[in-house]
């Protein structure tokens, strides 16, 4: 795979993305765009770090596979050579001798099998003469290709300042087309994904995980196997590259403090900013060696990421051995052959650095997602950047997202729960309104047939008692009984005449109203013990309303009777009017004994009633309910009758609409 497929060298399977943002956190450069929560991998930005794929969890980063193209360059009748990354040993630790591995891949279909790291000594020599020249500028080493990519694209600058040096995997391949002429087929494995893309000169590249699947799908087993070595030339101190400092061990320098001018960084933290004050002048006359991972042990092609000095134990262990056996002649007779090869490498600068936006546009970012003060910026991280600004600068540069916030997120949250228990609240309330509906209907209906069938009755009964009273004198003992007929019969007339009014829906005779005149006429014409106390306020800019005069009062006068019968040891009864300029809100509160919270459902129902028998027909608030229907208004009640909650009373608010 050649530098133009760079852009295809990570992607995102959605189906596996979560909402953890992860991969923002642990990508050096920010490749990554958050689309509905699903992080998208943008591989214009990407350097092929593969940073994404070692830490995400749900294995929905992957790298593109090309172990298809090797198999069917295995599959042709080319001449195909395998150059093996150093870091080998780190990888197929099962295989206790390298010789035995080199077999297996013989076995796999490869011709030549060959160490990268014999192209990390030529190179490493090449590095070790740029050290030494005093007129050398200060140089950043370019073995590492997302090192590379990294410059090119987010620092282009500094290209002028990466090592015109060739790496090791290219050094190898210019080798073994040199030795084994041009037609020779190279395939690279190693641990890198970044190596996939760096250069036209290899056919191929496949990790180590990939080569690991080659080997278990053809089937292939150690005890099947010749062994072999690998083929020439063969490597020296090279070997230890793949670690971190291995450059420099492998040039025979040192990063000594006191009279060195090398500074080795590695890792997604470390050579960023080793980079920036590279950048800033503060690091002049040095030398920086960097590795995008912690050496090259820790590359995401590997099968596993976590052993770190585990894997680092196993190439020293294998170094001390090779140069325990080397030729060492014959080393250095192949070093003289190809030492004067061209090593040379050309980078080109291609900016993908976005616009900085303004400070306008990142303080309105900031306000819209709740961090209006420099307090509220809390840096927490978790939404994968490592501060709130770089977050802000991220949504106007369309990477992120508002919800990636958790804070913010967490605040939305919580009003949105606000919000639906309001509704849940309001729907109870619509459900209890509509159950009230149903049940005074039917109520409606049967106190219309009941008051239907006893009018003529009462009426007879009415008629003939006082002609009854009329034949008796005065005097007579029956008369008395006259009279209590007579008035329970005109007290049962009241309770039909009421059965009446609440079961039809009588018509409403609008007519335009002073509200405040109204309800003060209201007050003066029931009857008030002195032990209570009563007052009116009117809030209302424009008092007139058109309402059902007649029906009306009857509505203020009974709450007002009723208000008044809750307070036998006297208290306060407060009337206000309020509104807007679609509706009065008017307010009949008490100070009395309150309304039991069990008989709050019943409070409008037909015949049910809390005072005492005989002095209350349980019909006045259905009554009060039905008109304030008719007018399309609402009535609601606020009651306390435990002490222990609370001071004790009523308030019934009722809302109409002005016309």
């Amino acid at each position: 795979m050649g530098t133009n497929e760079r852009n295809k060298l990570v992607f995102t399977v959605k189906d596996r993305c979560r909402v953890c943002y992860t991969c923002v956190r642990e990508c050096p450069v920010k490749a990554i765009k958050i689309i509905n929560g699903q992080a998208e991998v943008l591989s214009e930005r990407c350097i092929g770090c593969g940073n994404c794929v070692k830490v995400c969890s749900q294995d929905a980063k992957m790298y593109v596979d090309t172990k298809a193209k090797v198999k069917a360059m295995l599959a042709s009748k080319s001449k195909v050579a395998l150059c093996v990354a150093p870091s080998f040993p780190a990888e197929f630790t099962e295989i206790k001798d390298h010789r035995e591995f080199v077999g297996m891949l013989k076995e796999l279909g490869f011709n030549l099998v060959v160490e990268v790291s014999f192209g990390a000594d030529i190179v490493a020599m090449q590095y070790a003469q740029h050290f030494d020249d005093p007129k050398a500028k200060a140089c950043i080493s370019s073995d590492c290709p997302a090192i590379v990519y990294y410059i090119e694209h987010y620092h282009p600058e500094l290209v002028k300042d990466l090592a015109p040096i060739a790496s090791p995997m290219v050094a190898m391949a210019r080798i073994m087309r040199e030795k084994y002429g041009e037609d020779t087929k190279i395939v690279f494995a190693g641990p890198c994904i970044a190596k996939k893309a760096e250069s036209n000169e290899v056919d191929e590249a496949i990790t180590f995980k990939e080569l690991r699947s080659l080997i278990e799908e053809y089937g292939i087993r150690n005890k099947d196997i010749e062994w072999m070595d690998f083929d020439p030339p063969r490597a020296g101190k090279g070997a230890i590259f793949p670690v971190s400092h291995g450059l420099l061990q492998t040039a025979n320098k040192s990063e000594d403090i006191a009279e060195g001018n090398i500074i080795v960084a590695d890792g997604k933290q470390s050579f960023p900013e080793a980079i920036r004050e590279f950048e800033c002048g503060q690091l002049k006359d040095h030398h920086l060696e960097l590795l995008c991972c912690e050496g090259c042990i820790m590359g995401p092609g590997m099968t596993d990421t976590n052993s770190k000095y585990a894997k680092r134990k196993n190439i020293s262990d294998y170094v001390k051995e090779k140069l325990h056996n080397m030729d060492e002649k014959q080393w250095k007779s192949d070093i003289k052959a190809f030492k004067n090869l061209d090593y040379s490498q050309e980078f080109k600068a291609a900016s993908r650095v976005l616009q900085t936006p303004t400070g306008a546009e990142i303080d309105a970012v900031l306000e819209s997602i709740g961090k209006s003060k420099p307090s509220d910026h809390l840096n927490c991280g978790a939404c994968g950047y490592d501060t709130c600004v770089e977050h802000a600068m991220a949504i106007i540069d369309g990477l992120a997202e508002d919800e990636m916030c958790l804070p913010y997120t967490i605040e939305k949250l919580h009003d949105s729960i606000d919000e639906l228990n309001y509704s849940n609240e309001k729907l109870s309330k619509a459900q209890q309104a509509l159950k009230q509906s149903e049940k005074l209907a039917s109520m409606g209906q049967l106190s219309a047939g009941i008051a239907h069938e006893l009018n003529n009755p009462l009426g007879v009964i009415t008629m003939y008692s006082n002609i009854l009273k009329e034949e008796v004198m005065e005097d007579d003992p029956m008369r008395q009984d006259l009279d209590l007929i007579v008035d329970q019969a005109e007290r049962c007339r009241k309770i039909v005449g009421g059965l009446l009014n609440f079961a039809r829906k009588n018509q409403v005779n609008q007519s335009e109203t002073n509200i405040n005149n109204f309800v003060k006429a209201s007050i003066d014409s029931i009857i008030k013990p002195e032990n209570v106390e009563v007052s009116f306020k009117s809030n209302l800019k424009d008092p007139i309303v058109h309402i059902d005069t007649d029906q009306m009062m009857q509505v203020l006068t009974n709450l007002e009777k009723n208000a008044v019968d809750a307070m036998p040891n006297g208290g306060q009864l407060n009337i206000s009017l309020a509104g807007s300029d679609e509706q009065i809100e008017i307010r009949v509160s008490d100070t009395g004994i309150g309304i039991a919270k069990e008989n709050m459902e019943k409070i409008f129902t037909p015949f049910f009633t809390t005072k005492e028998l005989g002095k209350g027909t349980g019909l006045g608030l259905p009554l009060i309910y039905g008109i304030v229907k008719m007018h399309k208004g609402k009535i609601d009640i606020q009651s306390n009758a435990d002490k222990t909650q609370g001071p004790t009373g009523t308030t019934f608010i009722i809302k109409i609409p002005r016309s």
